[in-house]
């Protein structure tokens, strides 16, 4: 099922709030404010699972991500960048094509081509370039994301250097990839000024994928489908949704979603080319259990437990801190290993007395980088992958 639907419990959970909203207030208390409804393209998702900042962005909730590694479609993050092409594209999911430049044979194919010409599978993090900016000290503009706009989720569809090879080899001068989306453009504007189209270095295509699949089941429109360019390692906005030209090309693109956007900007200044743009991701972890938003800790043992990711490499260990920093103590990794790409689940047993703590992971890639204390300040608030902000203070009753 593409879209899980079900008129029933929409209608029960409608009901639900719809009585909420008429019960009766103690005297005093103020009503509380309506928290946005889930958009109609999104309307399958769980809203109990979600937090809506707004009709394009989409978080899921901390206490959401739970300790079996892959993140359900129904709770997976959103964040687009334009409006998405209509839902009429996923009727006929194989019609879909995608132009293939800057090879010895371009060509223009359709996913059911693409079907044929091989398939490999791979998990892997998809985290917005922006998670964690909600948690940098000088609030920079844009979505306050805490840990949510981030999932772990399965891929499966052709890798981009079979499908390179098939179409004779890269053209010679190449030193990019570079993906462009299948949104429909506003109207009396620029092209280059909105389209969501971005280069990354040639390189990671060798771990790319034209997905077609995500987590068993078709891409859901709403995530990309019905052909998706995965990045593995790479911040979300490099994985472009409704991929409609796949390009080789000597130079990066020169939309401004590249050229200016998503770029390391000192706080205060505008991107430019000169400026690291936002390519790989960093090694990160954080704590989702136990959290503030659950309320007060019961005293005695508790399992704290999170997710941690080596952004282009894999993990070898995670300790954890129940005092801030001060000391830590090596973590657990449990649950299947899914490769380099994928996060892993680590866990940490621990006797807490009644008081305060402020809980705080750290990891460690097999190239023993450990996850910086702290992500500099940045004018797009990205890449925040601090484990100081990303520690968590718990009272335990």
């Amino acid at each position: 099922m593409d879209e899980p639907n079900d008129p029933g419990r929409r209608a029960l959970l409608a009901g639900t709030a719809s009585a909420l909203a008429g019960a009766a207030l103690p005297a005093g208390a103020q009503t509380p404010p309506a928290r946005p409804a889930l958009p109609a393209y999104v309307s399958w998702k769980d809203p109990s699972q979600v937090i809506v900042h707004t009709q394009t962005t989409i978080e899921t909730k901390r206490t959401a991500f739970g300790t079996s590694v892959i993140t359900p479609a129904d709770r997976l993050y959103i964040r687009n960048n334009l409006p998405a092409p209509d839902v009429s594209i996923v009727a006929n999911r194989d019609a879909w094509q995608v132009a293939v430049e800057g090879v010895q044979q371009p060509r223009t194919l359709s996913v059911a081509e693409l079907k044929g010409m091989g398939i490999e599978t791979i998990a892997a993090v998809l985290q917005c370039s922006g998670n964690g900016r909600g948690l940098f000290a000088d609030k920079p503009s844009g979505t306050k994301w805490s840990v949510g706009a981030a999932g772990c989720v399965i891929w499966s569809g052709v890798p981009v250097r079979t499908l390179v090879a098939a179409l004779g080899g890269v053209a010679g001068g190449a030193r990019y990839m570079t993906g462009t989306g299948g949104e429909t453009l506003p109207a009396g504007i620029d092209p280059k000024a909105v389209m969501v189209e971005r280069s990354v270095p040639l390189a990671a295509m060798e771990n790319a994928l034209l997905a077609w699949e995500m987590n068993g089941e078709p891409v859901p429109h709403a995530h990309g489908g019905p052909l998706r360019l995965v990045v593995p390692g790479y911040s979300g906005i490099n994985n472009i949704k409704y991929v409609k030209r796949l390009a080789f090309t000597a130079q990066e693109t020169d939309a401004a979603i590249q050229k200016t956007g998503y770029r390391m900007s000192p706080p205060g200044a505008k991107g430019d080319p000169s400026q690291p743009s936002i390519w790989e991701m960093d090694v990160k972890s954080w704590i989702n259990s136990p959290a503030p938003e659950a309320g007060p800790v019961k005293a005695g043992w508790v399992q704290v437990h999170g997710v941690a990711m080596g952004g282009t490499r894999a993990l070898r260990r995670v300790d954890v801190s129940i005092d801030g920093g001060q000391t830590w103590r090596e973590a657990k990794f449990v649950g299947p290993d899914l490769g380099r790409y994928a996060w892993r689940v680590f866990v940490l047993p621990v006797e807490l007395k009644p008081g305060q703590y402020v809980l705080a992971s750290r990891a460690q890639d097999v190239q023993f980088q450990w996850q910086a204390e702290a992500t500099p300040e940045n004018a797009g608030g990205y890449l925040n992958a601090g484990w100081r902000a990303h520690a968590l203070p718990v009272t335990v009753a």
